[in-house]
């Protein structure tokens, strides 16, 4: 079963940058699509960003574009949300989650396992 445990959320200043980790474990990840999602205070949890592990093609979301950049690192089969010019809106719980297949996908029904969340704050 595969197992997802995200980190690096914090609190930060409009304009900063944090690194959000995703440690993945319980699988075999070559074949699989990875992201990230947000879920804002009474709102719907929205697509961020995916990364299919295999080629590293990725796709962000238009908020985000140029200002978050999505990775991974196959040895420590671990995915990162490197995120700069952060901006009070994107105040967030972040999720990390996998698909397990190569098909892309911006659809969080379409993704079957999800971390635990970590919390990112931007004050103004």
């Amino acid at each position: 079963q595969v197992q997802l445990a995200e980190s690096g959320g914090g609190l930060v200043q409009a304009g900063g940058s944090l690194r959000l980790s995703c440690a993945a474990s319980g699988g075999t990840f070559s074949s699989y699509v990875m992201g990230w999602f947000r879920q804002a205070p009474g709102k719907e949890r929205d697509f961020v960003a995916t990364i299919n592990w295999n080629d590293g093609i990725t796709d962000l979301a238009d908020s985000v574009k140029g200002r978050f950049t999505i990775s991974r690192d196959d040895a420590k089969n671990t995915m990162y949300l490197q995120m700069n010019s952060l901006k009070p809106e994107d105040t967030a719980v972040y999720y990390c989650a996998v698909k397990l297949d190569w098909r892309p996908s911006r659809e969080v029904a379409a993704f079957g396992s999800w971390g635990q969340g970590t919390q990112v704050t931007v004050s103004s």
